[in-house]
């Protein structure tokens, strides 16, 4: 079976290269810890592309306000 350029790849194939690219002695917690990386990276890229996102002025300016 070979997939199509446009498919996006399972979760199952993404983990195992997620996986892969460990090192031999890496531990389940740093997996883990690359594998929730890999996530939120992804989820972040979704909300740029879906225009859910601000600018880093914006973002200082929201920040500021908390202080006060």
């Amino acid at each position: 079976m070979t997939a199509h350029v446009d498919e996006k790849p399972t979760a199952k194939t993404l983990l195992r290269e997620v996986i892969e690219a460990q090192p031999e002695d890496a531990s389940y917690e740093e997996i883990v810890r690359e594998i929730a990386f890999e996530r939120m990276v992804e989820r972040g890229l979704i909300d740029v592309r879906a225009g859910r996102s601000i600018g880093h002025d914006e973002a200082l300016r929201k920040i500021r306000s908390w202080r006060n």
